[in-house]
């Protein structure tokens, strides 16, 4: 009975440890985006639909962070630009309703202490490698439910097939989100 038992704990130390996941609340989080518009105002909008995931990895104590955000869920103070951005010519909407992000393995210390992600962001049909950087919060990393993710980051929008109006609108584009966690 003795081995039996020694044999089963060594076998349960050495199944594999499964990913933690926390959901991406999709009511408290959010997108925004800003861009010069002949480099005397900005445009500016936020996205109402964002939601994912964010999978931990207890061996290496790492983290993925998966974010969808619908492009149709924009919010903007003139109803004209919101039409004018949806259009073809900037999200094009109608044929790509979604803007996705997923990050490479983050090391947990970042979610918490802030420093850079590294990740794919796909808008538009095109998939391009990009940096944000995670601010700093007072989580604990062991328990990151109910924590806010601050990530920012500046894109150049000619990378993502973005063309239009290129004398008026400047090519970058600051793009952030406020990510708030939620256990799964």
């Amino acid at each position: 009975m003795r081995h039996l038992l020694s044999a089963i704990a060594l076998l349960l130390l050495a199944a594999p440890v499964t990913a933690a996941e926390l959901r991406i609340d999709p009511v408290r989080s959010r997108a925004d985006f800003s861009v010069r518009l002949l480099w005397v105002s900005t445009v500016t909008g936020s996205f109402d639909a964002i939601r994912g995931d964010v999978t931990v990895t207890h061996p290496d104590s790492t983290a993925v962070v998966t974010a969808h955000i619908d492009t149709d869920s924009i919010r903007m103070d003139s109803a004209r630009l919101r039409r004018w951005v949806l259009a073809p010519e900037f999200f094009d909407a109608e044929h790509h309703p979604r803007i996705d992000f997923v990050s490479l393995p983050i090391p947990m210390r970042a979610l918490t202490q802030g420093g850079e992600v590294q990740g794919s962001l796909t808008m538009r049909g095109v998939t391009r490698p990009v940096t944000f950087r995670i601010e700093s919060n007072d989580c604990p990393p062991e328990s990151l439910a109910g924590c806010v993710l601050r990530l920012q980051g500046i894109i150049d929008r000619t990378d993502f097939e973005m063309r239009g109006h290129r004398g008026a609108l400047s090519d970058r584009v600051n793009l952030g989100m406020a990510i708030v966690l939620e256990a799964s």
